[in-house]
């Protein structure tokens, strides 16, 4: 199955089914109903869109030119931008479209989130775990473990960006734990699925010499139930955290305290010179 084929058959049917819905319900004012802004969905869907392909583009260049996966040549177009073919990147797309239009739909028909409450020790606590774990999963690439590089290059990958998303706001994504829990795993789950069959057909290969050898259901690679449920968790996270009015308000008063140290200094020399 060529790689269009894939994007095509399992990826075209459900993103125009969701996009449809999304049109339907803004149409009949239904609006997301979890605390979320509607006005910024779109801006953030696209946003979302510009930040896969730019976060994810030299990373998946590095895998092709490294052959952590390959793909088959005959099953693609043969245009390419960097080492990665443009079916690549047609992929980056569509997923942040599904993912992002699927926590959309969700959120519009979750009730209400109940009254939310700061946890600065939360968001501390989040930090440090994803850290630690940060640190444990490129131990691979540290010490020359072959069989455990393409999982390290993932979490080494992804990590970072999810501590900065639970830095500013575990609490607020641990208040809508119910939208994004389901807005995580539905994708990941399809994706995978979508994945096997690709694998399976020969459309892209893993290296496994790189990989670590373990199968979930005896046909796919646990890294790439692990790439669809990063992937999903930045999608689901980031577009999550911008929409949230407590974000927003979160933000302008980071702002505010900034000004004010930036004002201080020069309050304190205005003062001296009215003295003198």
């Amino acid at each position: 199955m060529t790689y269009f084929g894939v994007l095509v058959i399992f990826i075209g049917p459900p993103l125009v089914a969701l996009g449809v819905w999304n049109w339907l319900d803004v149409r009949r004012g239904k609006t997301l109903g979890t605390g979320l802004l509607e006005r910024l969905a779109l801006p953030v869907l696209l946003g979302h869109v510009v930040i896969a392909l730019a976060y994810t583009t030299p990373w998946d260049n590095y895998l092709v030119a490294t052959e952590v996966w390959w793909y088959d040549p005959d099953l693609v177009t043969g245009l390419t931008l960097g080492w990665v073919p443009i079916e690549e990147y047609t992929f980056f797309i569509v997923q942040t479209l599904l993912s992002g239009l699927l926590l959309l739909t969700l959120a519009r028909y979750l009730p209400l989130i109940p009254h939310f409450r700061p946890q600065a020790g939360l968001r501390r606590n989040a930090v440090l775990v994803l850290g630690v774990l940060w640190l444990v999963s490129i131990t691979p690439l540290l010490i020359g473990w072959d069989p455990g590089t393409y999982l390290a290059l993932e979490l080494g990958w992804a990590l970072p960006p999810i501590m900065l998303q639970a830095g500013f706001g575990a609490d607020i994504l641990w208040s809508r734990r119910r939208l994004v829990v389901p807005g995580i795993l539905l994708p990941t789950v399809y994706l995978c699925l979508v994945d096997a069959i690709a694998i399976n057909s020969g459309t892209w290969t893993i290296d496994p010499s790189q990989s670590t050898g373990i199968m979930v259901g005896g046909v796919l690679p646990i890294e790439e139930v692990v790439f669809f449920f990063l992937t999903n968790t930045l999608v689901v996270l980031g577009m999550t955290l911008m929409l949230a009015e407590e974000s927003h308000q979160r933000t302008r008063h980071l702002i505010a305290r900034l000004r004010n140290q930036d004002e201080r200094p020069q309050d304190i020399e205005h003062g001296l010179q009215t003295t003198e």
